[in-house]
């Protein structure tokens, strides 16, 4: 077998490879489930991909648009996995403007609408306790 790399590969292989989704059954289900489209249409999981093809993920309130740059042999970590795709210019501010709206809103909630952090659930279970 040779040490080079693979000319199609599956939907949902390159997606775990590329680290996209923790594990290879989540990124079948996401495809199944219309998350993911191949050359703008929906598709299956087993769907061979090559390099050029263009990729559009939807991953809870993040959007993806992507093209395929290379189909790895096996999963590479993470700072290698971004070498797999080229996203969009648009879809990277699109996201980062998302990121910083979100950390707005968080920072913008109010305390008692949050979970309580370490300290205030030991003063919690202190106030309980003194019953």
């Amino acid at each position: 077998m040779s040490a080079e790399a693979p000319q199609r590969m599956r939907l949902d292989k390159w997606l775990w490879c590329a680290r996209f989704f923790k594990t290879r059954q989540l990124a079948a289900e996401a495809v199944q489930g219309g998350k993911v489209h191949l050359n703008g249409q929906r598709t299956k999981p087993g769907k061979e991909v090559r390099i050029g093809s263009r990729l559009r993920i939807h991953k809870g309130p993040y959007e993806w648009d992507i093209e395929i740059a290379q189909l790895p042999r096996q999963r590479r970590p993470a700072s290698e996995a971004k070498d797999f795709y080229i996203e969009t210019p648009e879809s990277h501010e699109r996201r980062q403007m998302l990121n910083e709206q979100i950390r707005a809103e968080r920072a913008a909630m109010p305390v008692s609408e949050r979970r309580p952090n370490k300290r205030e659930r030991r003063l919690i279970h202190r106030f309980k306790q003194a019953d």
